[in-house]
């Protein structure tokens, strides 16, 4: 069974993943366009947020605080794992019904949170290590709208940076990368 945010999750997964499995251990202290974070510490942040959004499908309680370190072993198979993992918990339809009691909103904004942080993170890594990032369609298409009215609430909690500028031309990729506070090119 899937859901449309599971397919979408799946989707996004692809690229990142790509991404992930790219990055070599040299360019584990690239910094990136998180600021705070250079390649690994975003890597982890990723990973972790994978994790927990694995439980949040379930509407299970996370702990954001936790700082576990990913970044032993297959760490990258381990990654790809757990990206399947978080599209199998929102590919139940359950999981994309009520309000989700950890996060205090409705589990569609929180599935379109973790799309949102599958997408951008992939291309702040891909952009701390050289890589090539093209984002779906379909997913910049459902999670822009999302992230322009999230953007406000999102610099309040300091998850965004203040909204770069774009040109009047700028296409919605980079519309979306702007109100996060990321300037692509």
């Amino acid at each position: 069974m899937t859901t449309r945010i599971s397919e979408l999750l799946a989707t996004a997964a692809e690229r990142t993943v790509a991404v992930v499995d790219g990055i070599e251990d040299d360019q584990l202290l690239n910094p990136t366009p998180c600021t705070e974070y250079q390649v690994r510490d975003l890597v982890n942040h990723l990973f972790q947020g994978v994790v927990n959004f694995q439980a949040l499908a379930a509407k299970q309680p996370v702990d954001w605080a936790a700082a576990p370190d990913f970044i032993d072993g297959d760490w990258r198979s381990r990654f790809a794992q757990e990206t399947r993992k978080v599209v199998e918990a929102w590919s139940d339809p359950a999981a994309v019904e009520g309000d989700n009691p950890a996060m205090g909103m409705s589990q569609e904004l929180v599935a379109n949170l973790a799309l949102v942080d599958l997408t951008v993170h992939g291309w702040d890594l891909a952009q701390g290590t050289g890589q090539d990032f093209t984002p779906a369609p379909e997913v910049v298409a459902a999670i822009g709208p999302f992230t322009e009215q999230m953007a406000p609430s999102g610099r309040e909690m300091g998850v965004f940076a203040e909204m770069t500028d774009f040109p009047p031309d700028a296409d919605d990729f980079v519309r979306l990368l702007a109100h996060t506070g990321r300037k692509a090119g």
